[in-house]
């Protein structure tokens, strides 16, 4: 008596949702957002300038204010409804030896990239614990190995990329957790350094498109799985490995 396999039970993915996006005027949070749009899912996003499509909601915050970040979240949540998802893509840098810059100047890229995430993530969390959502954090290759002149960028990443191990450790069966740490991208993020901090004219940089891409994956994962971790670059990206 024969027997045909049967065949194989694939797991739905889930729908984008209601996505909470902050960076999400510029860059990658902006690829993002068009992103969770294409796929049928809601955005709104808190950044300090508007997005460039009017029918996004949208909360003027300045990230480096914990205080002022967790309110936007409750703003936007007003005009966007409860999230299911939340993409920390905001991020700044100063570039520089570390006794050449600023104190205070340092200490924003901090603010904005670490403080910022974690507010915005911890007034999130009560809304996605709700639907089993997921968090994306925003590391970077510079979470992996430092480099000179990048002291506030490198530190802030380390330490989101910290800040994800444990929070998905936390909120394990509750919230999805994944850290993305993406290579360079062609965006406007090196615009106004001076030209030693700019990628040389050879330089192979993603398209923020496809790390938007790779963000989706994530955000689609059926309930119970989770990508815990991304690493997403350019084929020809130099900071990794």
């Amino acid at each position: 008596m024969s027997t045909t396999p049967e065949s194989p039970v694939l797991l739905a993915p889930r729908e984008v949702g209601t996505v909470i996006v902050t960076g999400g005027s510029s860059g990658l949070g902006a690829a993002v957002v068009e992103a969770v749009l294409a796929a049928g899912g809601r955005a709104g996003v808190l950044d300090r300038a508007k997005p460039a499509r009017p029918d996004v909601p949208y909360v003027e915050v300045d990230l480096s204010a914990s205080a002022a970040a967790a309110q936007a979240v409750e703003e936007l949540v007003q005009q966007l409804g409860e999230p299911t998802a939340v993409v920390t893509a905001a991020g700044t840098d100063a570039c520089g030896r570390l006794v050449d810059i600023d104190p205070e100047t340092w200490e924003k890229v901090v603010r904005v990239n670490l403080f910022g995430t974690v507010a915005v993530v911890r007034a999130a969390v009560p809304y996605l614990e709700k639907v089993r959502g997921t968090v994306v954090t925003v590391a970077s290759t510079l979470a992996l190995r430092g480099m000179s002149d990048a002291t506030a960028y490198s530190a802030s990443k380390f330490a989101v990329r910290g800040f994800s191990h444990a929070l998905a450790a936390e909120l394990a069966g509750s919230v999805g957790v994944t850290c993305l740490i993406p290579g360079g991208m062609r965006t406007a993020f090196f615009d106004g350094r001076t030209e030693q901090y700019k990628p040389g004219p050879d330089a192979d940089l993603n398209d923020p498109r496809a790390t938007a891409g790779a963000v989706l994956a994530a955000l689609t994962q059926p309930v119970g799985s989770e990508i815990r971790e991304m690493l997403v670059m350019a084929s020809g990206e130099s900071s990794w490995p």
